[in-house]
């Protein structure tokens, strides 16, 4: 995965979060990013980008409780799960946009 392949996915997944939370904001932790619903809100983030040398991930703070019926979250703590995204085509065929979903409701 070259710097380009990562840049698409970030953008990518920045859009679609934009488009389910407005109010998102963006917070540089834990050597990526961190997803807030809102601004200085009250919630915990929901969710966070990590770019590392051969994928994304895409992890949810509550990703136990999402509804994974194909089976595509990866992880096995208590609650965080991920999606390692290694193209642009891997958003859709893993459904990024469904799983933000979910987690922006919890």
């Amino acid at each position: 995965m070259d710097a380009s392949d990562k840049a698409r996915i970030l953008d990518t997944l920045h859009t679609i979060i934009i488009s389910l939370c407005p109010d998102a904001a963006f917070l540089d932790k834990y050597g990526g990013e961190v997803v807030e619903r809102v601004a200085g809100g009250p919630e915990a983030p929901f969710c966070g980008i990590f770019a590392h040398a051969r994928h994304v991930s895409l992890e949810f703070s509550q990703g136990a409780r999402l509804d994974d019926p194909r089976g595509l979250l990866e992880g096995s703590g208590t609650q965080r799960r991920h999606l390692k995204l290694r193209s642009v085509a891997d958003i859709e065929a893993k459904a990024c946009r469904a799983f933000l979903e979910q987690a922006g409701r919890l």
